[in-house]
């Protein structure tokens, strides 16, 4: 299998098994960066980039742009352990991924880039351990808007309009699996068609595929992703993060110092007003 060319650890951290891909750079002075993905993906959504970042020379690259690629699953995804208490927030994800960088293999700073949940532990991470992290690099921001200028341009108009309808006509899948994930869970982990149905939507709906999956997703990337959350009866774990973290008492927010970046693209679900976004970097 394809993801037999990386080299994959297992490590316990209080108490938790936390599965990882550890690729070293083939530089000088590789730069440490872990890659976090989000739900419903898994470790697999790193599998094309981590030889770019890990060996860019090889692909017509610089040597010098080298990272040692760090790739964990979540704490109830892909290969790491299904969490057995409550409380595993992305808060106290955002805990154990510091200890694994830091206090087990040995990196006094690195960059996090995160998508999703996954961006929730990175910003988790820069909050409480700023002088860690050397940057955050972020899939855009999310839909949620506090506050609405009143001077709108009429790209902005257009912002308001596109994610009060992504509000009303997508976000359905999240209020379900932070209020009921285990209602949904008995569904779907008896189910390989319903759990197939519940992840293959999102990948048609989140992508630029003009409405055909297999226009950005090959089947065996699409099966390969389903076949871990199957096998390894995870959907359920995966999608009581939304309801921990949205229960979570514990967790800190407020704005992040950590030097930031975001991908702002423009097939994005609905691309964010760069005013909006700068305060945020």
């Amino acid at each position: 299998m394809a993801i037999n060319q990386f080299a994959h650890f297992h490590t316990e951290i209080d108490g938790i098994d936390i599965h990882f891909i550890h690729e070293r750079g083939k530089g000088e002075n590789p730069m440490p960066v872990m890659l976090l993905h989000g739900w419903p993906s898994s470790f697999l959504q790193m599998q094309k980039i981590i030889p770019l970042l890990a060996d860019p020379k090889s692909h017509g690259g610089s040597a010098a742009d080298a990272f040692d690629v760090i790739v964990p699953s979540l704490p109830g995804y892909g290969f790491s352990d299904r969490p057995r208490e409550k409380g595993m927030s992305v808060s106290r994800i955002a805990v154990l991924f510091q200890e694994l960088m830091v206090d087990q293999l040995g990196y006094k700073s690195f960059a996090v880039r995160g998508s999703d949940m996954g961006a929730g532990v990175a910003v988790q991470m820069a909050l409480a351990h700023p002088y860690s992290l050397v940057g955050l690099h972020m899939s855009g921001t999310n839909p949620s808007i506090p506050y609405i200028p009143p001077d709108l341009s009429p790209a902005e108009q257009q912002f308001i309009k596109d994610a009060e309808n992504w509000r009303n006509t997508e976000s359905g899948y999240a209020l379900e699996q932070r209020t009921r994930p285990q209602t949904l869970a008995y569904g779907l982990n008896d189910s390989p068609v319903g759990l197939a149905a519940w992840i293959v939507e999102k990948f048609r709906i989140w992508s630029d595929c003009e409405g055909n999956v297999e226009n950005r997703f090959s089947k065996d990337e699409l099966l390969s992703n389903i076949t871990i959350y199957w096998a390894e009866e995870t959907i359920g774990s995966s999608i009581r993060l939304y309801y921990e973290s949205t229960h979570d008492l514990t967790a800190t927010w407020g704005r992040v110092e950590v030097q930031t970046a975001m991908a702002m693209l423009p097939k994005d679900l609905f691309p964010h007003p760069k005013r909006w976004v700068k305060p945020l970097c």
